[in-house]
């Protein structure tokens, strides 16, 4: 067996005298895409941002356990978060390009680690917005502010924003939620294209999305892990009682 490209022991997370998150130990394989799902307030996005330390921007965080990538702690006082988020990208709920355009955006981590070739950025725009299944729709308007294209368009551009630096593995926090059926689609099948070359963790309120794209899902309740498996296996068999009870819609 390959080595987990990620794998999180024992992790718990405290917000002051709250504990958000308990002993939650998950394993994530390269080029897979795995999918968190639970109700509201179960801890799922915050084990996300765990999983390139977006929490240690929140004052009065304490994380015990540790998450590996590539077998190094993340938490380690050696790691440079500018390098470990290139490393593993992440793409919010609410598309956020930056109020410039398209171009710019997608340059935008590149020009910060010293990218000056105009012939090198060119190429990597266009294969970034390529892979993100928007470069069709907006390559002759490359100039424009990026808040200027439908919603879809920009949370397709921040997918492209993420993938310009070359990262091994997307995190993703409902990205889809804030959209339409078509670009939820659309954004669907990008991502079944991206597992080839990615990595993808993927916080998801919507259960069918799960089912449809996910490798492996982790279910969560109150910041602990209660299944994690096969998405098939866990959707049509489920070893927990609570599972079953999620996955048929009877709460949550």
């Amino acid at each position: 067996m390959d080595k987990p490209i990620i794998s999180a022991q024992n992790l718990d997370l405290f917000y002051g005298d709250f504990q958000a998150l308990h002993g939650i130990n998950l394993d994530f394989d390269a080029n897979k895409i795995s999918a968190l799902i639970g109700p509201s307030g179960c801890g799922k996005s915050t084990f996300l941002r765990c999983l390139n330390r977006m929490n240690d921007m929140i004052d009065g965080v304490k994380i015990t356990g540790t998450v590996q990538f590539h077998g190094q702690d993340i938490y380690s006082p050696q790691v440079n978060l500018v390098e470990l988020r290139k490393s593993i990208g992440m793409v919010f709920q609410q598309p956020n390009p930056f109020p410039f355009s398209v171009y710019d955006n997608i340059t935008y981590g590149l020009r910060i680690a010293g990218v000056r070739d105009k012939q090198q950025l060119d190429a990597i725009v266009e294969r970034s917005l390529k892979q993100a299944a928007v470069w069709d729709e907006i390559k002759d308007n490359l100039y424009d502010n990026a808040l200027a294209f439908s919603g879809g368009q920009q949370q397709r551009i921040c997918i492209a924003r993420v993938l310009a630096v070359s990262p091994s593995v997307i995190l993703m926090d409902e990205p889809t939620s804030a959209l339409d059926p078509i670009s939820s689609a659309k954004i669907e099948n990008t991502l079944l294209e991206l597992k080839k070359d990615y990595t993808i963790i993927i916080v998801t309120h919507n259960l069918q999305q799960a089912s449809r794209i996910s490798d492996k899902t982790a279910f969560f309740m109150e910041g602990r892990i209660v299944e994690y498996d096969d998405t098939t296996k866990m959707f049509v068999n489920p070893d927990d009682k609570q599972t079953e009870d999620y996955v048929s819609g009877r709460f949550g």
